[in-house]
């Protein structure tokens, strides 16, 4: 029997994770490359001062997503759930408004329209239930057929599938404008952003997004979210574990330099000077990263997402108790537009009526996240990226940073002011860590940076190197970097096909 195939995954992300256990479950030999220490890479629970804080992404819904290529692997979906530890996260979020009023989003769906009816009255209640209800059908139309695939030409853009769904979806309305869109169901202006705030994950204002976007709010509201125990870096560490126990390597602190290519092909990558010889390459990295890797300049310059100024601190335990607030928070000002143009235009500026997002993992779970009788709070407020306004963050985050907390506190957060930073991430920290612009939101989802338009997963001119992770499809968040892993995968069974056949299957036992 010949040996298996030899594939080089460059990056334990979780698209790098989810990738690699898709291709060692169907019988390849792979290798993951990782310049940090810890798997997981923005989605990851670190250590400030001896106190546990969730640093990276903290929004956490689909799990049957980080499920599936485990599966891949031999384990069973309850085996990987009662590894990855989750709690529903409930209320999912608390979302207070200027005007004083608040909404508690319940974890499961049904239950949202009393709280709509409580806090907004019942005609914005029958108008969340329709709205819910659109939603399901949006990425009932939308998922597999947009999303989660992999397009290979023209011709399967206009297939019979891809014509059925795009008619549902024009059925739907969702080529208009998202706000409006909303607006069909809710005119209550303060449901109206909890249904599209979401937008900026994608790194497009709401009113200029088109309702194809909704689907994010599906995924993020309609399916509840939830917490492991111990923090987000639980999941890269699940991942990473399964592939060590099938057999996987996996080199911490290992940076890979170049992608070494010949004849069209990647022939291997290499890590601390040496080079790993390598059937395919997988590269998780930002597009201009790769390009650097390969050798060759980007034919295309991207627009990027706004960034995040983050503070991390301590707050006694017991000064939180009198917030309206939840282990998700969000504050709005009075501003909305006003707020998008400022940190999505260029030039960009910092706002001037800023909405804030407040984390407190501790409430879901206070073994982690309480220690000596302090509590770990995290606060995100948006920034435009460095493309768009080259602020000096190193000299002006700590003041900014003071003005948030400020601000928040005098929204009704009492204490926060007060809090002991241990650490401000900023666009500038952001940069220093390889990401384009200062964002770790990746390429905005521009109309001509979006679903087939977005950077592929193939490489130009290299027929065995495929991307996955946020810089390609299907695109940024937790659920779409999982999708990435596998399509990237998907590419590479179908390249490799030949020789898995004649490599044959894995044993039970390395499964």
């Amino acid at each position: 029997m010949a040996a298996p195939p030899h594939v080089v995954v460059i990056g334990a992300g979780l698209s790098g994770l989810a990738a690699a256990a898709r291709l060692r479950g169907r019988g390849c030999a792979v290798t993951v490359v990782e310049a940090a220490d810890t798997p997981g890479g923005l989605v990851r629970t670190e250590t400030l001062d001896g106190h546990r804080f969730d640093t990276g992404a903290t929004i956490l819904t689909m799990p049957e997503l980080i499920v599936d290529p485990l599966t891949e692997l031999g384990l069973t979906p309850a085996e990987v759930l009662d590894r990855l530890a989750l709690r529903p996260v409930d209320p999912g979020y608390v979302m207070n408004y200027a005007d004083g009023s608040a909404l508690a989003l319940p974890h499961h769906a049904a239950d949202i329209p009393d709280a709509v009816a409580e806090a907004f009255g019942p005609r914005a209640a029958r108008g969340t239930d329709d709205l819910l209800r659109w939603l399901r059908q949006v990425y009932d139309a939308e998922f597999d057929v947009f999303i989660d695939r992999n397009y290979g030409g023209l011709r399967d853009l206009t297939g019979p599938e891809t014509r059925r769904a795009a008619t549902e979806l024009v059925k739907l309305r969702t080529l208009g404008g998202l706000t409006g869109a909303v607006a069909r169901f809710v005119d209550d202006e303060r449901v109206q952003r909890a249904f599209t705030f979401q937008a900026l994950y994608a790194g497009v204002p709401p009113h200029r997004a088109r309702a194809i976007y909704a689907i994010i709010a599906d995924m993020d509201i309609g399916r509840g979210l939830s917490a492991p125990v111990g923090g987000m870096g639980r999941v890269g560490a699940v991942m990473a574990d399964a592939l060590v126990d099938a057999d996987t390597a996996i080199a911490y602190g290992s940076r890979a330099t170049a992608i070494v290519h010949d004849g069209g092909r990647a022939t291997g990558v290499v890590v601390d000077g040496d080079t790993l010889p390598a059937d395919a390459v997988i590269a998780t990295a930002e597009r201009d990263t790769v390009a650097a890797l390969v050798g060759r300049r980007p034919r295309r310059k991207l627009r990027y997402s706004p960034s995040a100024l983050v503070v991390h601190g301590l707050l006694p335990v017991g000064v939180t108790d009198d917030w309206s607030a939840g282990h998700h928070t969000l504050d709005f000002g009075a501003a909305w537009s006003q707020t998008f143009a400022e940190i999505t235009g260029r030039p960009g500026a910092p706002m001037s009526d800023g909405s804030f997002l407040l984390t407190r993992s501790a409430v879901s779970d206070p073994d982690t996240f309480v220690a000596d009788g302090l509590e770990s709070v995290s606060v995100l407020a948006p920034t435009p990226n460095l493309d768009s306004a080259p602020l000096d963050w190193d000299a002006i985050a700590e003041p900014y940073a003071a003005e948030v907390l400020a601000t928040l506190a005098a929204r009704g957060y009492r204490g926060l002011d007060r809090l002991q930073v241990l650490r401000i991430d900023h666009p500038k920290s952001w940069q220093r860590s390889g990401l384009p612009a200062g964002t770790p939101f990746s390429a905005a989802h521009t109309a001509t940076q979006t679903g087939p338009l977005r950077t592929r997963n193939t490489w130009p001119g290299l027929d065995n190197l495929f991307l996955a992770g946020s810089a390609t499809v299907p695109g940024v968040g937790i659920p779409p970097v999982l999708v990435s892993g596998g399509l990237a995968a998907d590419r590479v069974t179908a390249r490799l096909a030949e020789a898995l056949a004649t490599a044959g299957s894995l044993p039970r036992s390395a499964r």
